[in-house]
């Protein structure tokens, strides 16, 4: 099984989760770490913590981890992920 962690910053944690559904994944705890599968692959919501960024400015910070069983699902996974969390100001 291969995988990789990334860290996702000042998304919820709603939002997140609500992303590997969207992906096809299904929920399968409601505890860290969630998880959620798919017949291809499952991904793990770590641990969540806050940042101080200044003295009153904080963000949260999610760890994720992606697995799945070969090379081309995890980087799709991943690549598929991110797309849903980009964030585009204006």
């Amino acid at each position: 099984m291969l995988q990789q962690e990334l860290e996702f910053r000042g998304i919820s944690l709603k939002h997140l989760g609500m992303y590997f559904e969207e992906l096809g994944g299904k929920q399968i705890t409601n505890h860290f770490p969630y998880v959620y599968q798919s017949d291809d692959w499952y991904g793990e919501i770590v641990r969540e913590e806050e940042l101080l960024i200044t003295s009153t400015f904080k963000v949260n910070s999610v760890h994720i981890v992606f697995n799945a069983s070969n090379d081309i699902t995890l980087k799709a996974l991943i690549k598929n992920y991110r797309v849903k969390t980009r964030r585009i100001g204006g």
